[in-house]
């Protein structure tokens, strides 16, 4: 059987672009932090908006949609309304229709700083056109703004 290492936190070094995201009453569960699930609903809202922000995504007009094919994430602290938090992004891997975004949830700790991720994950779209649904190159407006924050 392979061993395989333990996660670990991350420092906000690690990550090249950050979107400040507050916290719903409604994202605390019974046992009083955010629930798992909305950790991906950052992921994707961080992503997306910097690809809108960048001019890299046209929601409404755009002939390329990204589709999340796999998703992951670790915990190492919990989070609880009503903290903002901070979605640090970066690029792992830039295929010729995929990208690789890894991704680090920050909250402020006592003294204000967002220095140490309370979870990690990553998810990977595969772009694609938006009618057929088939796989294309990446945009070069995309494939520019992506390089930005590779970390390769």
């Amino acid at each position: 059987m392979k061993h395989e290492e333990r996660p670990t936190p991350e420092p906000r070094s690690a990550y090249y672009q950050f979107q400040r995201i507050p916290t719903r009453w409604a994202d605390n569960d019974v046992y009083g932090h955010v629930n798992n699930v909305m950790y991906y609903a950052w992921f994707d809202t961080a992503v997306n908006a910097y690809l809108i922000e960048h001019g890299a995504l046209d929601i409404h007009q755009g002939e390329t949609i990204g589709l999340v094919i796999e998703t992951h994430c670790n915990y190492f602290a919990p989070v609880s309304f009503p903290e903002s938090v901070e979605i640090g992004i970066r690029v792992a891997k830039l295929g010729k229709s995929s990208v690789r975004y890894e991704l680090g949830v920050f909250t402020a700790d006592v003294h204000g700083q967002y220095s140490v991720c309370a979870a990690k994950g990553h998810f990977i779209h595969v772009y694609v056109d938006k009618t057929s649904r088939r796989p294309v190159q990446l945009p070069l407006n995309l494939q520019a703004v992506l390089e930005k924050i590779n970390s390769i």
